[in-house]
């Protein structure tokens, strides 16, 4: 988001789709890092309303012409998958067998369970937070 709109002018309005952009992973992080499953789907939620949000703005982007048809295009495709992948990520957290870190002891099984299930997503995570796997 920050290149595709470096040359905007309107500030609020960068700054609004950037921090929406930059929400959506921190929030991911953030409930990760939390210790409950019951605080990560939270922020999980968060972060799908985050990307509901980008969707929003990458439209009055395209409507006030900010944005070309194809960089729009492209834009919200990426923001609707990132939503899809949410919604599925929520759905495995919620069905597994789970409580979280501030629940368990001895092994972090926890933290296995996450990796495999963004693992299955295409996606790990890193001391930065969570990347698509290449």
């Amino acid at each position: 988001m920050y290149k595709e709109l470096e040359s905007c002018r309107d500030f609020g309005f960068k700054d609004q789709i950037q921090r929406a952009s930059v929400s959506i992973i921190s929030n991911i992080a953030e409930g990760f890092e939390s210790g409950t499953k019951y605080e990560f789907l939270n922020y999980l939620h968060i972060a799908k309303a985050s990307a509901g949000e980008v969707r929003a703005q990458l439209y009055v982007a395209n409507d006030v012409g900010y944005l070309n048809i194809q960089k729009f295009q492209y834009l919200k495709g990426l923001a609707e998958e990132c939503s899809k992948l949410l919604h599925s990520l929520i759905g495995r957290v919620k069905g597994a067998a789970m409580e979280g870190l501030q629940n368990k002891s001895g092994p972090n099984r926890d933290e296995v369970l996450y990796a495999n299930i963004l693992k299955e997503h295409g996606m790990e995570m890193t001391p930065q937070g969570i990347r698509k796997i290449n």
